[in-house]
């Protein structure tokens, strides 16, 4: 069983700079990108729920850098659910270059998601819906002993 929802992607040109290694804001976009195939893939009653009323608010985005890539790199973007409250979801994101049958961590990201309600001049906190909190259930990032990932499986049985 898979630790990690995983979003495969080949690097193209248009993601490059001048110089040839991948802009840093297209990090951000495959952290997107992993969180919607998620959704459509593990979740797609949240899909309904989105079209209806609720709101994912990113608050905090981050990237750290190890290595370099370039154009027809192979990635495997690997999530993982790192903190859950109420109202809040924070993911981890692993970015795995794959090369002739191995595998290097090149970056390593976070992302803080609030779920909201209401229309747009009155937004307010809402509750992490009970088809996303199971569906993230299983991807519960591993942790040290007596890190966070204790809280994370009560929350997700408080429901």
């Amino acid at each position: 069983m898979e630790t990690y929802y995983e979003y495969r992607h080949l690097v193209g040109f248009e993601e490059t700079n001048l110089v040839g290694n991948v802009y840093y804001v297209n990090y951000m976009r495959w952290q997107g990108r992993c969180r919607e195939m998620f959704l459509r893939d593990r979740a797609p009653a949240v899909l309904t729920d989105i079209r209806d009323d609720l709101k994912l608010f990113t608050l905090r985005c981050e990237c750290e850098f190890f290595t370099e890539i370039t154009a027809f790199d192979e990635l495997s973007i690997r999530m993982r659910l790192e903190d859950l409250t109420q109202t809040q979801i924070s993911f981890a994101f692993d970015y795995v270059r794959l090369r002739d049958g191995f595998e290097e961590l090149v970056a390593r990201g976070r992302q803080r998601v609030a779920c909201m309600r209401g229309p747009n001049t009155d937004t307010r906190p809402t509750r992490v819906p009970e088809a996303l909190r199971t569906a993230l259930s299983q991807y519960v990032m591993p942790t040290a002993p007596g890190g966070p990932a204790r809280p994370v499986l009560e929350s997700l049985r408080e429901g």
